[in-house]
């Protein structure tokens, strides 16, 4: 079969590892999909004389991997937008296939790329989009494609994981953490697409996609970032046997599609809540396999470059079919979750304080589960004597716990703002839509 010749644009950490598996398993990809994948043409903003092109020709111009009647797809790894995207338009109108670890310009744009490309009938690769390395993509197209898909829960950010993985470790306080991360090349300068919640969204929104049957809906994904949570939150859901991790969720209920990206609490006991450091995990609730879990390096030269590549040996295999659907579902706001709800209150230090919040909370209609008062150490004493009262709910809609958070918040005896995280607790999820 004739040789796959591949462009790539994008020398930085992403593209030498794409070049790098390449060079080194070339007979092995070679074998697996009944043809050689070749490297032919590289295209950078700057020169790398250090890095081994093979026998690839280098540029400083995109348009010369455009030009190149010879390139057969367009292995994208400049990462950004404008770029990118005008790239990825022009590739497809130069009848090129393109393969792409962009997960922005997927989840923003994909309702119109993926249809261009199918009605071009060439193939739009995004595997390395989710998730880094791990094979998660492939696994709802073509493992899974005989299930209906309940749920998705996962942890589909990497530096947001490592951070709560280190304050829950070394005690260390939320801005300690982000500065080693930072330290380690884990977060950016400006690190707030990752604490923030939007790395995890565009993710959210493709794996969505792929499982409902839907178009994309990043614009409609909950979003919560991991910034106010504090150490002494991790120890006390530690203590109440949970840990905390920054999820991705998405379920659909007969009141339709929810999306979120917020902390939450997780029993300790699950296979989700000991994905440590920078490590990416995805559960997938489906109705003939039951619970799957899929997970490895959600980012790194080789993880993601593994996932370019299998793009590639799809491409030269020629499985190119992708999913792309119309159908469509109410979308569900975040004030419609039914969760349970870990609260910390910082209440003065009386008796009677406990009671007036159960009753305000029993008034909502709100259950609880546990209580717990702390102690907190003589030198945070300030002119008001307060403890945290630590407080995990049964299931309630999100609004009402709202309006009973907001009566409580009120309260002469309430000295602070109340942290409120949900709890995902595993066999909740068959009715998490109220």
């Amino acid at each position: 079969m004739k040789t796959l010749r591949v462009g790539l644009c994008g020398l930085g950490t992403v593209g030498q590892g794409v070049l790098e598996l390449l060079q080194k398993n070339a007979d092995l990809i070679s074998l697996r999909c009944g043809r050689s994948i070749q490297l032919v043409r590289v295209a950078s903003r700057t020169e790398k004389p250090q890095v081994d092109l093979g026998n690839a020709v280098f540029s400083t111009r995109i348009e010369d991997l455009l030009e190149d009647a010879d390139i057969d797809v367009i292995v994208e790894a400049i990462g950004g937008s404008d770029t990118a995207l005008s790239l990825m338009h022009a590739a497809l109108k130069s009848n090129k296939h393109i393969i792409t670890a962009n997960k922005a310009l997927i989840a923003e744009h994909g309702n119109i790329l993926i249809p261009l490309a199918l009605a071009a009938n060439l193939y739009l690769g995004y595997e390395a989009a989710v998730a880094g390395g791990i094979p998660v993509i492939k696994a709802l197209r073509e493992g899974l494609a005989g299930n209906q898909i309940d749920r998705i829960s996962g942890i589909i950010n990497g530096t947001s994981n490592f951070i709560l993985s280190a304050m829950s470790q070394s005690g260390d306080d939320f801005d300690t953490a982000l500065q080693d991360a930072q330290k380690l090349g884990y977060a950016e300068a400006d690190p707030g697409f990752d604490i923030d919640g939007v790395d995890a969204a565009h993710k959210l929104s493709i794996l969505a996609a792929l499982a409902f049957g839907m178009p994309l809906h990043f614009d409609s994904v909950y979003m919560e970032g991991i910034s106010d949570v504090s150490v002494e939150d991790i120890q006390y859901a530690r203590d109440l046997g949970y840990r905390i991790k920054h999820l991705g969720i998405c379920s659909m209920d007969t009141k339709g599609l929810s999306l979120r990206v917020h902390p939450s609490l997780v029993p300790s006991g699950q296979m989700l809540a000991n994905v440590e450091g920078v490590m990416n995990a995805v559960q997938i609730e489906s109705d003939a396999l039951g619970s799957s879990m899929y997970s490895g390096p959600g980012a790194g030269a080789l993880p993601t470059a593994s996932s370019i590549v299998a793009d590639l040996i799809d491409l030269a295999r020629g499985n190119t079919g992708d999913m792309y659907y119309n159908n469509e579902a109410t979308m569900v706001g975040i004030e419609k979750i039914k969760t349970a709800y870990y609260l910390r209150i910082p209440a003065v230090n009386k008796p009677g304080v406990l009671a007036e919040v159960a009753r305000e909370l029993s008034s909502h209609g709100i259950s609880i589960e546990a209580v717990t008062q702390r102690e907190r150490n003589a030198s945070q004493d300030v002119a008001v004597s307060w403890v945290p009262v630590i407080i995990i709910t049964r299931q309630v809609m999100e609004d009402t716990m709202n309006k009973a958070l907001a009566s409580i918040q009120a309260s002469d005896h309430v000295v602070g703002k109340i942290m409120r995280i949900r709890v995902e607790a595993g066999d909740t999820h068959k009715h998490n839509v109220g």
